[in-house]
């Protein structure tokens, strides 16, 4: 078989698939069983729902892209050596933190 059952998300199709049944449900309902309409309006209600669920930022840990979250394998730190540093200068000439006095 051309497509490895095992790398799918299967927890993602079955978002997905809740989404598709919740938004012919919606069609269906709003469009008095009018076959056309009930289409039209199921793909607007399923845009709906997905785009909120994968663009609305809602804190949770669930997947928001067919291709996963993979993650970047930790790029080797370049060797550090110790460097003398000598401390910037302030570019605001006045050191005193002093209010200035106002004459009486």
């Amino acid at each position: 078989m051309p497509i490895d059952l095992a790398a799918v998300d299967w927890f993602y199709v079955g978002v997905l698939a809740v989404f598709v049944f919740l938004a012919t449900l919606i069609g269906n309902l709003l469009s008095f069983n009018h076959r056309g309409m009930a289409a039209l309006l199921s793909a607007l209600a399923f845009v709906a729902i997905f785009v909120a669920w994968t663009y609305y930022p809602h804190g949770l840990p669930l997947p928001t892209s067919m291709t996963g979250q993979k993650s970047q394998p930790a790029a080797a730190a370049p060797p550090t050596t110790a460097v003398p540093v000598t401390p910037q200068r302030p570019r605001n000439p006045v050191t005193d933190i002093t209010p200035p006095a106002t004459p009486r």
